[in-house]
């Protein structure tokens, strides 16, 4: 979907398609065909914005055959899908049965992340819009912050974004079109926070901001206890720009201490994905485990407090009681990053990509309540766009 903001500018929203397994060309053709296409007539929209995420098999299948890429550029148009943003944080493997860390692999110290996102790039630019001339791709937040990310490790990692900078220059010569990545900062990370952000892409040695930013996932910034006006203060401040944003709901518990709250918490307990989770103590420290089970383990996670859970929950459903989510966190950042004078910036996906590993009596059973819950979250966000005196366009 396409919005236009007061100030006259397109602001693109998407939904990201990692929610989909998909690891090489055919899969991502027949998520197109099965999922993006039917989500798109439940709207009752005759263009929708899909962020991608294509694997490195399915990054492969592009590059060494441009046929290929016409091809998927001419089906998107055929089903009235569009491309301005793609997730380049999963290398691959990100439905398998387990996930866990192995979504950090590669990371920027390995030359494997550099050439998968440089490649990523080329394809973006390939798939934009024609009428479209800026592209974004989110990408992991340098490395998972074990083993230790030392000074040679961060001269690795810095000297690759550099390269990749360089990639980006010449990519937009060639074709006219600037391609940004946006590194997502999430809890446990060497990035962590956008704090963490504004260090490692600023002072001696960052890459140039022109090319490189960050991608705020709103889930992320809930469940490490940023508030969202001093995270995008602290980004503008530092003139780093913010390539995307990802709308997304963290899990939140506000009594923890209640046995009939741990047990729902532990509902969501699941062996894919790596749910961080968090807790503010009095004195404003932000303690943590790196998995819910490990939290609610004896000797886990203070209980004194609440909690917040790395669970991409639906935006438009919010969880049963005890439970809640962080859309208020959602609301409030983007109403910063859009409800302004000017957007801060103009690519929002919508990015919950747990829907196959919630509790059991939430999970969608087949395709089309899977389609239905995908099209209520947008049309969630489309609502609060407007509310933000935002009008839709197509």
């Amino acid at each position: 979907m396409r919005f236009r903001h007061p100030d006259g500018s397109t602001v693109h929203v998407s939904y990201c398609t990692n929610v989909h397994p998909a690891e090489d060309l055919r899969g991502v053709r027949r998520l197109l065909r099965e999922y993006a296409e039917p989500v798109r007539r439940r709207l009752g929209r005759d263009r929708l914005g899909i962020g991608l995420w294509l694997a490195r098999d399915a990054v492969c299948d592009l590059r060494g055959d441009p046929r290929a890429l016409n091809a998927l550029r001419a089906e998107l148009g055929d089903r009235g899908l569009e491309v301005v943003t793609l997730n380049g944080f999963p290398y691959r493997g990100f439905g398998d049965d387990v996930v866990k860390h192995r979504v950090y692999r590669p990371d920027w110290t390995e030359r494997a992340r550099l050439d998968h996102t440089v490649a990523l790039a080329r394809v973006l630019a390939a798939l934009l819009p024609e009428d479209v001339t800026e592209g974004s791709v989110s990408t992991l937040p340098l490395a998972w912050r074990h083993p230790p990310f030392g000074p040679e490790r961060s001269r690795a990692a810095r000297t690759a974004l550099e390269e990749l900078a360089g990639h980006l220059d010449v990519l937009r010569s060639e074709t006219g079109r600037t391609i940004r990545i946006g590194l997502e900062p999430e809890p446990g990370c060497v990035v962590e926070t956008t704090a963490d952000a504004v260090a490692a892409l600023t002072g001696p040695g960052a890459p140039p901001l022109e090319h490189i930013g960050v991608c705020l996932d709103t889930c992320h910034v809930a469940t490490q206890f940023e508030e969202p006006d001093a995270a995008v203060d602290g980004l503008l401040a530092a003139g780093v720009p913010i390539v995307k944003a990802q709308l997304s709901a963290a899990l939140h518990a506000q009594e923890p201490h209640r046995p009939e709250v741990r047990r729902a918490l532990a509902a969501f307990a699941e062996p894919r994905y790596l749910h961080q989770t968090r807790t503010r103590t009095g004195d404003g420290a932000v303690r943590g485990a790196d998995d819910l089970q490990e939290a609610l383990s004896d000797g886990g996670l203070p209980r004194e407090a609440p909690w917040r859970c790395h669970f991409h929950v639906p935006l438009h459903a919010a969880p049963q009681p005890p439970l809640s989510s962080t859309t208020d966190v959602l609301g409030t950042t983007l109403a910063r990053l859009v409800g302004g004078p000017a957007p801060l910036t103009r690519h929002l996906e919508v990015e919950t990509y747990t829907w196959q590993v919630l509790p059991a009596e939430h999970r969608p059973r087949d395709r089309g309540l899977l389609t239905d819950g995908i099209a209520a979250e947008l049309a969630w966000v489309h609502d609060l766009l407007l509310d933000l005196g935002l009008k839709e366009t197509g």
